[in-house]
This record gives C-alpha cells, structure tokens and sequence, in this order.
C-alpha cells in the first residue's frame, strides 16, 4: 500500500495520479490559498484539485506557478484538477469553460478535468466535449465528478471513452460501497472529497478510541482509512501545520480489525447535496 505522499495509482489510460493531494474548496482567492499551496509542495504535496465554481483558479495558478519555481520543479511534476461548472454543461460551453480556467490558471494543460455535477440532459454532451479535449492531447485525463453507478451506465452507453476517475463526496458517515465496486470493475479510479465530512467525524468516539491506539489524530485516521481503501484523498486546508499533519499518514497502517470498525460508521449520511436531487 502507499508508502509515501508522491505515491501514484494508475489511471486507465495508463497516467499517473497522485494518491494524496491538496483540495481548495471555499478558499478565496488571494494570499492565503497562494502561500497554502506553497505550503503543500514545499512539504511534498504534488497534487492540487480546484474548480471553475470555486472561484480561485487565478490565485490557484499564481501559487502553483510559484511553487515550482521556489521547489525547483517542473510542470510535470505537478498533477492539477479543475472541474467545469454546471452552467457551462455542453459541447461548445464546455471546451469554452476549459480554455477559461487554463488561462485564469496560467496553464498549457490540465492533467484532470472533471464534470463536476451530473445534470440531467446536459452531461453526455460535456463528455463528448472532455473526450475531443483528450482525443487533441490537451488534458491528460477526464473524468466525472458526483457520478452514482445510473449516471456512469447512461454515460458510458454512448461515450467512446470511459472517465478515467470519479469524484465524490466519501468519508465514514458515506462509505458508497456498491458505487466502489462498480467503479473498481469498470476501472474507474475512486476519489474523495470531504474525507472530514467538513469537521463533523472529529470527535466522533470510535475514531477518538482508535486515533489514540495509534497515536494519530482523527484526521490521519481517516484519510489512511481513504488510502487503505484504494480511494484518492485531497483533504483541504489553508493552515501550514495542518497540512503537514493531513500527509503524515504513510508511517502506519490500520488492523482489517480497525478498518471494519471504520466501515460500519457508515449511515449513507451526506454534508454535501444528493447527485440525484440537487438544483444548481
């Protein structure tokens, strides 16, 4: 399993993708978010997932690109996520939405794009317009976001290409079984955003009671039950220290023991809204 915080899983397409990264949600543009991804790469972090919707690809990119220049890195080092916005859902609107987050990123490429939210109607054409950006070599890779199994099926009728990675929302309260294992036998890479459940699991007993058996915090506990699972982490945080304790999750392992205990925390619970019920 993943030893360490540049550790990569293979995509299907044969790319390369960090297990572990940086989320930005609900950072504003401006120095913090720049000085929190200067953090992130300076302590290893090569994985950095934002989205149109967010409002922070131009602070985003400015911290990126200084980055690696103060960490003597390449590009390529680098693995970036953006997501285009339900607005923007179709074929022209969608190619459109991609070059207006490169360049507000000050980027050439992305190595993942996502649909961010499945919309009834409008994401088969999104898709096809992600599958011409891949086809032309301008992503490395597509991808959903949000996706439950009936949505995948009805994309993947008609799609050329199959997405590459799903991301959803996925943590001990929303542990989506089924949706994993579909996605494991179609090989679609897993992967979780609010793996904190936004706070709410910090304090919840039975991660306290294991947290302290390893001498981690609740956070650590999670985010290597996220790993131990085969599911890609970009927990999010502004806080330096914070950052450094969310990576250091690679110097231990969780029992199958603790991992079940973990699993049947599961109540089907969200933070964020329902992929099959949600009006934006």
């Amino acid at each position: 399993m993943t030893q360490h915080l540049q550790a990569t899983t293979t995509l299907h397409n044969g790319v390369r993708m960090p297990w572990f990264g940086l989320g930005v949600f609900k950072v504003e543009e401006g120095s913090e978010l720049v000085q929190a991804i200067k953090a992130a790469v300076k302590h290893g972090y090569r994985s950095i997932d934002t989205a149109a919707i967010y409002q922070n690809e131009k602070s985003t990119g400015q911290g990126i690109r200084e980055a690696l220049q103060e960490n003597n890195l390449s590009r390529e080092d680098l693995f970036v996520t953006s997501k285009v916005w339900n607005a923007d859902l179709g074929y022209e609107s969608t190619i459109a939405a991609y070059e207006a987050s490169l360049e507000r990123l000050g980027l050439d490429y992305l190595d993942l794009y996502l649909i961010h939210w499945p919309v009834a109607g409008k994401y088969k054409e999104a898709w096809r317009a992600l599958e011409t950006l891949y086809k032309e070599g301008r992503v490395k890779a597509i991808g959903v976001s949000n996706f439950q199994i009936h949505h995948l099926e009805d994309l993947m009728k008609d799609a050329e290409i199959k997405p590459m990675v799903n991301q959803v929302e996925y943590h001990p309260m929303l542990t989506q079984k089924d949706l994993i294992r579909f996605a494991s036998e179609h090989g679609i890479q897993m992967e979780a955003w609010s793996p904190l459940m936004q706070g709410q699991l910090l304090d919840n007993p039975t991660l306290l009671d294991i947290a302290g058996q390893y001498g981690k915090s609740v956070a650590q506990i999670i985010l290597r039950w996220d790993l131990q699972h085969g599911i890609v982490t970009i927990p999010k945080s502004t806080k330096e220290q914070r950052i450094i304790e969310n990576a250091s999750v690679f110097d231990f392992e969780l029992s199958a023991e603790d991992m079940n205990r973990i699993d049947a925390l599961n109540e089907d619970r969200r933070v964020g809204p329902d992929p099959d019920n949600f009006d934006f």
